[in-house]
C-alpha cells in the first residue's frame, strides 16, 4: 500500500503541479505523506491519495510541505566555534598574505537567513580593525522564493534569537517590541538570490560569477535526497569550492561525506575538505 502510493504520488504530483518531487528521499516522502494524512484527517493513504487527486490545493500543500526551511543563528555549536577559532582566521591569515583579499562563501539553503547572518556576524568581528582590504562576499541561495523574500527583511521574532548573546543582540539587531530587525551593516556583504541546486545551467549562483569559495555551506540539506541526488550537489558545491575551501554540512550529514572520502577537519564538527585536496 505505501509502496504503491509512494511511487504514484511524485507522478501524479508532476503530471498535476509539474513538480519532480521523485529526487526526495523516500523515508522523507514517506514521513510526509503521513503528515499530510494527519493534517486532512485521512485514515488510510488510499483515502489520501483519493483527496489529493480532487484537491488541486492539497497538491500544493503537500510540495509545500517538502521545503526545507527550518534554520536557527549559530546551529550547531561546535561548527560555529571552530569556524571562529579556526577556518576563518586561517582563511583570513592567508588572504591578508595574498593579493585576493576576499573572503567568499555561499550558503547553499540560506532558508530564512540566520545560518547566513550568523556568518556575516562572525566575519565582521574578525574582520573589524584589521587590514581594511579584506573583505568577504557572502551568496546566500535558496530554491524558494518567498524563502529568499523573508531572509531578506531580516526580521526574527525574540525566540529566535536564544543562542545569541545578548552583546550580538544589541550589537546586530534593533528592536521593536518583541521582533528583532537586522542591522543594515550586516547585510551590506550579502547576496540573496533564488538558485536551484540541480540547475544544469549553473553550477554556482550567477552573481558570484565565477565561484571560488572559501567556504561552502551545505547543512542540513543532503539527507532530504536520493543517492543520486545527494551526489550531485556534492558535485557541484565541490565544483566551486577554491583549491583549498571547506564544505560544511549539519551534524547528522556527515558520515555521508565520510563515506565520500572527505577529511573532517576537527572531528564532530561537520567542517570537511575535498577528498582532492
Amino acid at each position: 500500500m505505501i509502496d504503491k502510493n509512494q511511487k504514484t504520488i511524485p507522478e501524479f504530483l508532476l503530471e498535476s503541479q509539474g513538480v519532480d518531487i521523485s529526487k526526495y528521499d523516500e523515508m522523507f516522502l514517506r514521513k510526509t505523506v503521513f503528515r499530510r494524512m494527519t493534517e486532512t484527517y485521512c485514515t488510510t493513504e488510499d483515502a489520501y491519495f483519493e483527496y489529493l487527486k480532487q484537491s488541486y490545493i492539497e497538491g500544493e500543500q503537500f510540495i509545500h510541505s517538502l521545503q526545507i526551511s527550518y534554520s536557527e543563528f549559530f546551529r550547531n555549536a561546535l561548527t560555529f566555534s571552530v569556524l571562529e577559532k579556526i577556518v576563518l582566521p586561517s582563511i583570513l591569515m592567508k588572504k591578508s598574505m595574498g593579493k585576493n583579499k576576499e573572503v567568499r562563501i555561499w550558503s547553499t539553503a540560506c532558508a530564512s537567513g540566520q545560518e547566513t547572518y550568523s556568518l556575516a556576524m562572525l566575519l565582521k568581528e574578525l574582520t573589524k580593525g584589521v587590514d581594511e582590504k579584506l573583505n568577504f562576499r557572502i551568496f546566500a541561495t535558496d530554491h524558494s522564493e518567498s524563502q529568499i523574500i523573508v531572509a531578506k527583511k531580516g526580521q526574527f521574532h525574540e525566540s529566535a534569537l536564544s543562542y545569541l548573546s545578548l552583546k550580538r543582540q544589541k550589537e546586530w539587531f534593533t528592536k521593536e517590541g518583541n521582533i528583532y530587525t537586522v542591522k543594515a551593516e550586516l547585510k551590506e556583504n550579502i547576496d540573496f538570490s533564488v538558485f536551484d541546486l540541480f540547475s544544469k545551467e549553473h553550477s554556482s549562483p550567477p552573481n558570484s560569477i565565477f565561484g571560488d569559495f572559501d567556504i561552502v555551506f551545505c547543512a542540513n540539506l543532503l539527507f532530504y535526497y536520493k543517492p543520486k541526488f545527494r551526489t550531485q550537489i556534492l558535485k557541484k558545491t565541490t565544483g566551486s569550492m577554491s583549491a583549498d575551501g571547506y564544505l560544511i554540512t549539519g551534524e547528522t550529514e556527515r558520515d555521508i561525506l565520510i563515506k565520500s572520502g572527505f577529511g573532517e577537519i576537527v572531528p564532530q564538527s561537520a567542517i570537511f575538505i575535498s577528498p582532492s585536496v
